[in-house]
């Protein structure tokens, strides 16, 4: 079975806003690298729409030669999207449709390395569900005074072990953790 991982950048207050962090190349060779462990990546509608206006190669923004490598892995990665008002996707996209539980669990039995995910809301219903089985969290040396925050509203607690860390020249810090059964 694919295990699903999920990584997110965080600030310190535990701002998850795409916009507070402080990516740098180092941390975007480390992105690849978790991109490079899935087959697939499984996006909500707002985190693919998101990535497609940033790392599409129609994309005409400024962007500096480190981050080329993210944007290649992102364009060229299979992707599923979660989503009931979106009619259709392109950009390697598939639509995923019906009961979310039984929707990724058949990803999940796929054969290949792993599914990967980020954003917020999607990844709050993976972790009711169980289905996410590691949670990496990239720590941003920042505070940021405002929201969101991650899994607000998560009615159960997940407990998690620490698998590994990894530390940045930037002072970020990458937590990995897997669910305790």
């Amino acid at each position: 079975m694919r295990p699903l991982r999920y990584s997110i950048n965080v600030t310190l207050d535990g701002c998850c806003d795409h916009r507070a962090g402080s990516p740098d190349e180092e941390l975007h060779r480390h992105a690849v690298e978790n991109l490079a462990r899935a087959d697939a990546l499984l996006f909500g509608r707002v985190t693919y729409e998101m990535m497609e206006e940033a790392f599409r190669p129609a994309w005409t923004g400024e962007m500096p030669d480190w981050m080329e490598p993210f944007r290649r892995t992102m364009d060229a990665a299979k992707k599923y999207v979660v989503s009931s008002t979106l009619d259709r996707v392109d950009w390697n996209a598939e639509l995923v449709r019906g009961d979310l539980g039984t929707a990724v669990q058949r990803l999940k039995q796929e054969p290949g390395k792993g599914l990967f995910t980020g954003g917020v809301k999607l990844p709050l219903a993976l972790a009711e569900l169980g289905l996410i089985d590691e949670y990496e969290f990239v720590v941003q040396p920042r505070l940021a005074g405002h929201g969101p925050t991650l899994f607000a509203g998560l009615s159960k607690h997940v407990d998690l072990k620490l698998v590994s860390r990894l530390e940045f020249g930037s002072g970020a810090v990458a937590m990995r953790y897997e669910p305790r059964r």
